[in-house]
């Protein structure tokens, strides 16, 4: 697997609102953490560019609305922020994509000639995958490390439900079956960008 030196990790609202399990529900992989903060490592020590995005929600009682203690990034994640020597960006948005935040993500990327994108964070089947699924179609070669990704179990219409995993894997096959995004590991990742 080849990772350019200008291939920016992109990390999707890795925030203290999502440990709020009262309001979520289930969540699945509790490696996902550890992953993502080995992924901002090793984009942080080979001087990598690094794109941290925060979901501002605007829906009140929300754990991610601005001015909440939800609303502020993990401390593993706060605590990287500013330490790498590579270029970084801070995203906020409101909505799924990150593509639709301030500042504008796609002109910043085109500016650092960044054409490869790596995603990491939460919600794997939603902020993740919509942020994928725009890179795929902007013409970005996007891959999404999966092990470094959670989500919350889920319902939807007439009552169906689905698991976190089964969300995570039905995510997983139609970003890389459906052509816009390599799921891989973190450590693949990891040792290409160290070796």
């Amino acid at each position: 697997m080849e990772i350019t030196q200008n291939t920016a990790l992109v990390v999707v609202d890795v925030q203290k609102g999502f440990d709020e399990s009262e309001f979520w529900g289930a969540r699945n992989n509790p490696a996902a953490d550890e992953n993502i903060g080995s992924l901002i490592a090793a984009w942080q020590d080979t001087d990598r560019p690094v794109v941290f995005v925060r979901h501002d929600s605007e829906q009140p009682g929300s754990p991610l609305r601005a001015g909440y203690g939800g609303n502020d990034f993990k401390e593993y994640v706060e605590e990287r922020r500013g330490k790498g020597r590579g270029p970084e960006l801070l995203v906020t948005k409101s909505v799924n994509s990150a593509f639709y935040g301030t500042p504008d993500l796609a002109d910043w990327l085109r500016a650092a000639g960044v054409t490869q994108l790596v995603l990491a964070g939460i919600q794997t089947n939603m902020c993740v995958e919509t942020t994928a699924r725009m890179g795929g179609n902007l013409g970005y070669d996007v891959l999404v490390a999966l092990d470094a990704t959670h989500t919350f179990d889920l319902t939807g219409p007439d009552g169906w439900q689905l698991t976190a995993d089964e969300l995570t894997r039905a995510s997983a096959v139609s970003l890389h079956g459906g052509g816009f995004a390599r799921v891989v590991t973190t450590g693949e990742l990891v040792a290409a960008v160290r070796s």
